[in-house]
């Protein structure tokens, strides 16, 4: 190809790619000079917490006893200044202050103000939820630990499990989920999912000593609600059945539609449960199976013979 031939084929593909209508609904313009949150720095967001809540495992490997307190201090300053430019990214992203008549009479300096502001706020209250975080994970761990015979002790657990990998990022992407925090949250459970091969929507609620065994292949959903103690192995979906749709046939979103798993459930591999039904305490699911119905306290369903 000559190249009068190739600057002819660019300008084409260039005038082709710039017409409006070739880019609607693909095409993003940064509000207020804000970038789009960035992957690179979620993911440095992801190995200092990690580093924070698992100490010497990730992050720095010369960590000590005696120079603990002096780290933590250093890794968390640096994790609230980059969790706040990248909540100030999503809260501009997501354009939320069109909505809010509140700021109909400022000015773009005044509202980049108060989302820096609001971002601020957040990374404080998520920073100041890093003990419990800590503590629940602790849980995570001895579950994880107590249901694999193959495990030789809790560094194991944490080090190589992706069960514990993707647990500290949901329940971070959770906690920043509760925070009315746009945007980010998905993206932190789908940087673990592409980790891990686990999909845990940040919605979803999971309480302690929760575990999965393998891990590859989980889906639980948005609307999920998982008791404590519960286990489930690879390939499991906690899903939705077909959505309903509204009087113009487009989905109905924001209703429940996804499974309650009470405490004490297990649920073995490649097993589905559909829809807003609920599993009693203490049920066991069988492998390979479709469940779309609720399960009494208890009881056993496996396939039939």
């Amino acid at each position: 190809m000559n190249a009068r031939t190739l600057a002819k084929t660019l300008t084409q593909v260039v005038d082709e790619l710039t017409r409006p209508e070739s880019y609607k609904d693909l095409y993003h313009e940064h509000s207020n000079g804000v970038p789009l949150p960035s992957g690179e720095v979620l993911q440095k967001i992801i190995d200092l917490a990690r580093g924070i809540i698992f100490p010497g495992y990730y992050g720095r490997s010369c960590i000590n006893t005696t120079t603990l307190e002096y780290q933590l201090g250093v890794d968390l300053d640096q994790l609230y200044h980059l969790l706040v430019g990248q909540i100030q990214a999503g809260l501009s992203f997501s354009n939320f202050e069109e909505d809010m008549a509140v700021f109909a009479a400022y000015s773009k300096r005044t509202v980049c103000m108060e989302i820096r502001r609001m971002a601020e706020e957040r990374a404080e209250r998520f920073i100041a939820q890093l003990p419990e975080l800590r503590r629940v994970l602790a849980t995570d761990v001895v579950a994880a630990f107590n249901g694999d015979p193959a495990a030789k002790n809790y560094a194991e657990i944490i080090s190589c499990y992706p069960v514990i990998k993707e647990l500290t990022i949901y329940r971070m992407a959770h906690i920043l989920w509760g925070l009315d925090v746009p945007l980010i949250p998905r993206m932190l459970t789908e940087m673990g999912h592409s980790e891990t091969g686990i999909d845990i929507h940040p919605g979803a609620t999971i309480g302690e000593y929760f575990t999965i065994d393998h891990g590859t292949g989980v889906v639980i959903g948005e609307t999920s609600v998982i008791g404590n103690n519960v286990k489930l192995y690879q390939g499991v979906t906690l899903g939705a059945k077909s959505f309903p749709l509204d009087e113009e046939g487009n989905p109905i979103k924001g209703i429940a539609r996804h499974p309650i798993l009470e405490d004490h459930v297990i649920v073995y591999s490649n097993a589905s449960i559909l829809g807003r039904i609920t599993i009693g305490r203490g049920a066991v699911i069988g492998g390979n199976i479709w469940v779309t119905h609720d399960v009494a306290a208890g009881e056993s369903i496996t396939q039939k013979a």
